[in-house]
Formats: C-alpha cells, structure tokens, sequence
C-alpha cells in the first residue's frame, strides 16, 4: 500500500510542475525559473515512478495483472 502511496504522490508532484510550467511559459516573465527547469522535474518524476514500479514488480511488492 506504501508503494501506491508514494506513486500518487509522484504522479501529482509531476501534475503540479507541468501547470507550473505552463504558467511560467503563458507568462514569459524573464526573472522567473526557466520553464525548463519543470519540465526536467516532469521526466526525472517519471523516470522515478518507472524504476519504483520496475523494482516493485521485481522484488513481488506490486503482482500486475494476469490477465489484461
């Protein structure tokens, strides 16, 4: 149940630097973080998420459906 705990939270850490992003790019405020910077955020998030579940599926914390 951790595991799904910690993946929500990830996925709404990577939601919350994609608007953040978006705002920062509607703006186009020169003395603000490049957009870039939350877009980074975004893939590295992502990239976590997809080692926890690679891990966790390794490991027989997380079992993936048998029949999809």
């Amino acid at each position: 149940m951790l595991v799904k705990i910690i993946i929500v939270g990830l996925l709404g850490f990577m939601i919350y630097n994609l608007f953040k992003a978006l705002m920062i790019m509607n703006k186009n405020d020169p003395d603000q973080p490049k957009m870039s910077t939350f877009i980074g955020r975004r893939v590295m998030t992502s990239v976590v998420i997809v080692l926890i579940l690679l891990v966790g599926i390794l490991t027989g914390v997380i079992t993936p459906n048998p029949h999809p």
